[in-house]
């Protein structure tokens, strides 16, 4: 119980310290969207401030603001990199709430550059490790065989490092794959890979916008200990229907957008596909052909509904299928292989404002992830089976009670339903099922509260704390092992048996100390727990490759990361630098056993063959951009150690990493 009492302490004293530094002076607010005038399209992170008093906010991820100042009469700025500013005349007599629209910065008549507005978000707010990079940014990256692609682009990014090609996954400061947090419009997404690790799942025409956050990450977000890629689907155009598409060396790409009701409600519909298996086909369809009867392609949709039901309600529904299908046949026997992979994801968000200062958001989402290997050789043949699937429940709010604070809380609950590894084989007719046929579920609740708070002019703090509960339940088979590891006894749960819980509390602060207009130093402390585990026996994605909940044998995964950097504007904040340094603990770290098999996998527990670690990760990233002009782009580089400690091996890696990105803005209409 001590867990959730200092969750109410601090939830307590949150609200009391919003009453003791209000100010009796009138005040009032102006809220609203900002959204582009072209498509109807909300832009996230757009800034907004009163010229007068330099007050101001940045847009959420729906586009929304809110700002809080004293009567009087101001010019209300509205400025997004890309497009020209907007300056609006307003009488703060009364809460209002307005939604603006800016216009694209482009020229058509002559050479022109695209400029935004200098900003100095990066020494001004408290975020650490923390990038957003927008669309047009990652399009203007050279992609491999004409394919735009989300994670190769953020591997350019100082302190994230690719795990090769033929594996889906990326290590951001030390920690494995599975410690990223994966969200597409706030859904998890569990494999982020095709054609095992080339490309991404992620269809460039149908994102809007993509952030990473790294180190000191805040308390609206957990589940991992590492880093959280959080991508934005776009909402389709409100103004008028039109579609853009691309054809690249091995795939294919369309996509469609516009209104159903002009200003209203739009729709959007994105699909991709590979064209290997065509190409091949004059090969892949000769018998005299090593490649006879082999095919591979890859194929995925978004679709997205936007619905503007009032002015202050509004309904998201969007949509992710993807799959991954290859076949093998061997022209010399009577070998098929079959392996088809995928993820699907649906989520319905309803967001509504209460006055000027609330903010809400719900969102129910659906996530499906299976791998299935079907092999058969004459009339034998076996098939292999894995997948998690989650039933998510979350509820979120923005409150500004004034320009100093902005308080975020929420809940949110998810049904986990894991099937690790599950075999059967077939002999003529006879079917043979090894493996045990039960999955294993989990509850998973987590609630959280955090401040952003300018405390004073030079100071400004994000603290937070998250409480998550998670629960093993039944029904649910424990083979109980003997000091030789041979099965002694066999336990048997019932359904909604409790098997296994874990209540953590996990603080987060984050703050940053101006020390002038153009230099900060920011400080940060994250504890993270993760209950969620992915054990590997390839350095590929493979049937084998399980996701497993906490349970009486496994512990939930804990990271603390301390980390401070030095931030640095030079040139009227064209030129950006910072130099971050970190140090982070990792507790509970699963891998296999040496030597397990995966007839161990498929006929006993699958945490019983896993080994257990600690580890460690610390060091340095150098970080320069420039942001303006004809030629921008960034050049980073990170010296870090690694190290990891199980019961059967030890592990000490040291990296260097050195990225460059250089793209150029300057276009000509006709």
């Amino acid at each position: 119980m001590k867990p959730i009492i200092w969750f109410i302490l601090f939830l307590g004293f949150m609200f009391i310290g919003q009453t003791v530094f209000s100010q009796s002076t009138e005040k009032y607010t102006v809220s609203g969207y900002i959204k582009d005038k072209q498509t109807g399209e909300t832009l996230i992170g757009a800034n907004v401030y009163l010229k007068e008093n330099k007050k101001g906010a940045v847009t959420n991820n729906y586009g929304f603001f809110s700002i809080t100042s004293e009567k009087g009469s101001y010019i209300l700025v509205c400025s997004y990199l890309g497009y020209n500013n907007l300056e609006v005349a307003i009488d703060l007599v009364k809460n209002q709430q307005i939604s603006f629209e800016l216009e694209s910065s482009a020229i058509t008549t002559e050479e022109f550059v695209v400029t935004g507005e200098r900003t100095d978000e990066n020494t001004q707010s408290t975020k650490m490790g923390q990038i957003e990079l927008k669309i047009e940014e990652i399009k203007k990256v050279p992609a491999m065989f004409g394919e735009i692609d989300v994670l190769k682009t953020i591997q350019l990014l100082p302190g994230v490092k690719g795990s090769g090609e033929g594996n889906a996954g990326f290590y951001v400061r030390g920690g494995g794959p599975d410690q990223n947090l994966i969200l597409l419009d706030n859904a998890v997404v569990y494999n982020a890979a095709h054609l095992f690790g080339f490309f991404s799942v992620f269809n460039s025409d149908a994102i809007k916008n993509v952030t990473l956050i790294k180190g000191g990450m805040p308390a609206n977000y957990g589940g991992r200990l590492s880093s959280v890629l959080d991508i934005s689907m776009k909402e389709g155009s409100m103004k008028k229907f039109s579609g853009e598409g691309g054809i690249g060396l091995i795939s294919s790409r369309l996509t469609l957008h516009g209104p159903f009701k002009k200003d209203k409600a739009s729709f959007l519909i994105s699909g991709r596909r590979t064209y290997v298996d065509l190409l091949l086909l004059p090969l892949s369809s000769n018998k005299n052909s090593p490649l006879y009867g082999n095919s591979y392609y890859f194929f995925d949709v978004n679709a997205k509904i936007n619905w503007q039901i009032s002015p202050k309600d509004r309904i998201f529904v969007s949509g992710y299928y993807g799959q991954d299908v290859f076949t093998f046949k061997s022209p010399s026997s009577d070998i098929n292989i079959h392996i088809p992979w995928g993820n699907g994801i649906a989520t319905l968000r309803y967001t509504h404002t209460f006055g000027s200062k609330f903010f809400m958001s719900t969102t129910l989402a659906f996530t499906d992830y299976k791998f299935q290997t079907k092999a058969a050789y004459a009339d034998a043949g076996f098939e292999l089976y894995s997948g998690i699937r989650d039933y998510t429940a979350k509820m979120e709010w923005d409150w500004i009670p004034n320009v100093k604070h902005n308080v975020k809380f929420g809940a949110e609950y998810t049904f986990h339903e894991f099937t690790p590894s599950t075999a059967s084989a077939k002999l003529d007719s006879t079917i043979i099922e090894p493996g045990l046929k039960q999955k294993i579920l989990a509850h998973d609740f987590s609630m959280y509260i955090l401040d952003e708070w300018d405390i004073t002019k030079w100071l400004k703090v994000n603290a937070g704390v998250r409480f998550n509960y998670f629960q093993h339940t039944g029904p649910f088979k424990r083979f109980v092992k003997d000091i030789d590891g041979n099965n002694a006894d066999t336990v048997n749960y019932g359904s909604l048996d409790n098997i296994a819980d874990y209540a953590r509390v996990e603080p987060r602060i984050s703050m940053r100390f101006r020390i002038n207009e153009n230099i900060s130093i920011k400080a940060a402390f994250t504890q993270n727990y993760q209950n969620l585990h992915l054990a590997n026996l390839a350095t590929v994605s493979l049937p084998t490759d399980i996701w497993l909940p906490s349970t009486s044998i496994i512990k939930p995964q804990l990271a603390r990361q301390y980390s401070l950097g030095y931030f640095h504007n030079f040139l009227n904040n064209m030129l950006e630098t910072s130099v971050e340094v970190y140090y982070k603990e990792m507790y509970g770290l699963v891998e296999y056993k040496d030597n397990s098999s995966f007839i161990q996998m498929v006929s006993d527990n699958p945490d019983n063959i896993l080994a257990f670690g600690d580890g460690r990760s610390w060091g340095a990233e150098f970080f320069f951009k420039k942001r303006l002009g004809r030629v921008t782009g960034w050049v980073g580089y990170t010296l870090s150690w690694t190290s990891a400690i199980t019961s059967t091996k030890k592990k000490s890696i040291m990296t260097g990493i050195f990225s460059i990105r250089v793209m150029t803005d300057v276009m000509i209409y006709h």
